[in-house]
């Protein structure tokens, strides 16, 4: 007669969840690398914001102490779990504040944990970050050169872009919705809320916008 023993279920909630990932993201500063190593399963696959992905021992090695002059801290806001059986998503934001000799520096991901039990051990098993980008700092443009810019540009065949100006700002339409643009630089410019971006080139006889 063979006996079989199977470790027993071991439920979990949100609020332990949010606990165990807060642990992680306390150690990250100091370099401490247990908790990393007690929550992330052995096969676990980890994508961070720079598009980087992570097997266990690269994630691991990652977690160093920050180096002389930096401190910072990661606070987890916003948290929604689903717990079904075995296995366990926590997504969540990530609000970042780091200071870099006496520099204080800010940003904030979304971050989506897998969390599976096996042998009533609960571990992460997949992580994916993005990052929320917020719109560039306004630079120094000659509004004076504005007006060379207004007028319809085609960007392909069939497809043009209207270029507006109202005051110090400009506007664009055309293949979208409208967009308001902030200045990037003299000849740059970005759509707000968007990862858009115009540059105006003057060439010999025209003028153009990619």
């Amino acid at each position: 007669t063979v006996t079989l023993v199977y470790a027993a279920d071991v439920p979990i909630t949100q609020d332990e969840l949010v606990r165990r990932t807060q642990e992680l993201y306390d150690a990250v500063v100091p370099g401490n690398q247990a908790p990393w190593k007690k929550y992330f399963a052995d096969d676990c696959i980890f994508a961070d914001e720079k598009g980087h992905v992570f097997d266990k021992p690269k994630l691991i090695g990652d977690i160093t102490p920050l180096p002389s002059g930096y401190s910072g801290t990661i606070k987890i806001e916003n948290a929604q779990s689903r717990i079904i059986g075995n296995t366990a998503i926590l997504s969540y934001d990530a609000d970042e504040t780091e200071t870099i000799f006496g520099q204080n520096l800010k940003a904030r991901y979304h971050v989506t944990d897998t969390w599976l039990q096996r042998n009533g051990n609960w571990q992460i098993i997949a992580s994916q970050a993005h990052r929320y980008y917020e719109d560039p700092a306004l630079g120094k443009a000659d509004t004076k050169r504005f007006a060379d810019y207004i007028g319809t540009y085609e960007l392909a065949p069939g497809q043009t872009r209207s270029v507006t100006a109202e005051e110090d700002n400009y506007s664009s339409n055309g293949m979208a919705k409208r967009s308001n643009c902030s200045r990037k630089h003299q000849r740059f410019f970005s759509a707000k809320v968007s990862k858009a971006e115009f540059c105006f080139v003057t060439l010999p006889a025209a003028k153009s916008m990619r």
